[in-house]
């Protein structure tokens, strides 16, 4: 049972979705467009409309299966979602000027959707349009000073439209209005941590049985806890850690002796020379990771002979892997990801991938319940290529013997500052420029080291820390001294969007 939210291009619909599960309920993430059949696939208990940059009356605007409205199920329209359930039902939708971009108050509010909830309530508004009139039967439920149709109802309370959006932070009480929604709906708040660890337990038992499953660990939160999961299902499994010569500092010795003594059966590949040597004179983000992707599928390949009776590979693919990894149908494809749609048919294994409904976030709490020790359940995010995508151009072992020190001395600074939890992530990025620089008495060229830490919650949107100035200067200070190699440091101030996470 879930909470399904058809995606018409707003840049808020991840954030409904996570608003949401963070209300306990199952949320799932279609296009707006997507079929009835495939709607129904995800037995949905109510239905969100999300917002989008068109209008309803533009050519272009795309429109739900109208099959939707014979499901049964609650509605809930946010700003273009409420549009489309005017239109829908007779309603008529007009431009509005300038446009309402802002915060505004919400005044003369009533129904279920705002029970317990402030008689003036604060709003986020982002929209060019508006409801004119109102479907036969239909009825204000708030207004605004300018705008009289601020949210609507149907006259059973069933298919609800809110101008304003209540996932954001600007709306206050958006939280509470979306938990309304889903008391109404009477949908199921069984979504939690506990839930989700039980679940998975048991789903990955009856999945994999007495068979065998093999999985790759690369260190970080998602497959060292899907690893755990395995140990904690009492599955027979075989994890393999690559260590492909592009891990952080220490990062092999560090899973090794974190997951070992939990029950994981772990064995440590090196194959560094053969990940390094597939890579020599690549320089495009795409064809690294690809081939990066072909070499882990090789590796897997020879562990599975070597082992023999592994029926399963298993792996730590999250929601917004599938998402940016173009996962459904309409989603732009932002960058690939090596553990997403990229294994050969002829590999032999049938994929095991427990963690794809989850967030990062909600890995974590789930990693917490099945007992995995903070210093790598809370470690940031390290991505399946490794340094080979924190290195513009071409990867050598010089260049990654750089970035990975620079990546070092980063984290190592924020530690002793206490600040390593105060960013998701963080990370150096060895860049393709050379600047002149002055060395004793002597001019040279050195390499320019960008850094980059974000703050985020599960990684679909990111901001830029504001790190003290002091402790970028030490961190700075650190990598020019001590690697004689760069002669500059720089700070990444890109939040995501437009920029991702990575550099590449």
């Amino acid at each position: 049972m879930s909470v399904v939210v058809l995606d018409f291009g707003s840049q808020y619909t991840r954030l409904i979705a996570r608003r949401i599960r963070e209300l306990h309920a199952l949320s799932i993430i279609l296009p707006g467009t997507a079929s009835i059949d495939r709607i129904r696939g995800e037995h949905p208990q109510a239905l969100v409309l999300s917002g989008s940059p068109r209008s309803v009356f533009d050519a272009e605007a795309a429109k739900p299966a109208p099959e939707i409205y014979d499901l049964g199920v609650p509605i809930l329209g946010i700003c273009y979602g409420m549009q489309l359930l005017a239109e829908r039902f007779g309603g008529t939708v007009g431009e509005v000027g300038p446009g309402s971009y802002g915060a505004d108050t919400l005044v003369d509010r009533e129904g279920p959707l705002f029970a317990g909830l402030p008689d003036v309530m604060d709003v986020w508004m982002s929209h060019a349009s508006s409801v004119e009139t109102l479907p036969s039967g239909w009825r204000a439920v708030a207004r605004t000073n300018g705008n009289p149709h601020a949210a609507i109802a149907s006259p059973d309370d069933r298919w609800i439209g809110v101008q304003f959006h209540p996932e954001v932070v600007h709306t206050p009480d958006g939280r509470a209005v979306l938990s309304n929604f889903l008391d109404l709906a009477g949908v199921d708040r069984s979504w939690t941590a506990e839930a989700n660890a039980e679940r998975l337990i048991h789903d990955v038992q009856r999945t994999a049985g007495e068979d065998g499953v093999l999985l790759g660990v690369s260190g970080g939160v998602d497959s060292s806890a899907l690893a755990l999961l395995l140990a904690k299902a009492g599955v027979r499994h075989h994890a393999v850690f690559v260590d492909h010569g592009l891990l952080r500092a220490g990062e092999r010795d560090e899973v090794a002796s974190a997951l070992r003594p939990l029950g994981v059966q772990l064995e440590i590949v090196d194959a560094s020379d053969r990940f390094l040597d597939a890579l020599a004179g690549v320089t495009d983000p795409e064809r690294k990771r690809h081939i990066i992707g072909a070499e882990f599928v090789g590796v897997f390949r020879e562990a599975a002979e070597r082992i023999g009776g592994m029926r399963f590979l298993a792996q730590g693919t999250l929601y917004p892997d599938v998402i940016e990894s173009a996962g459904g149908e309409g989603a732009a494809n932002i960058k690939s990801h090596h553990n997403v749609g990229g294994l050969p048919a002829e590999l032999g294994f049938e994929l095991l991938e427990p963690f794809r409904l989850l967030f990062k976030d909600e890995v974590r709490e789930v990693a917490q319940r099945l007992g995995l020790p903070d210093e790598i359940r809370l470690r940031h995010p390290f991505p399946g290529p490794g340094l080979a995508i924190r290195i513009l151009g071409e990867v050598t072992r010089e260049r990654v013997r750089v970035v990975r020190r620079a990546d070092e001395i980063f984290l190592e600074t924020l530690r002793n500052a206490g600040a390593y939890h105060d960013a998701w992530q963080a990370l150096a990025v060895l860049t393709p420029i050379r600047s002149v620089g002055v060395a004793g008495d002597e001019r040279r060229y050195g390499h320019v080291i960008a850094l980059r830490a974000v703050t985020s919650v599960d990684a679909m949107t990111a901001d830029w820390a504001r790190l003290p100035y002091e402790l970028l200067d030490r961190a700075a200070q650190r990598i020019t001294r001590e690697i004689p190699e760069v002669g500059r440091v720089v700070y990444d101030i890109t939040s995501k969007p437009p920029a991702t996470i990575e550099w590449e």
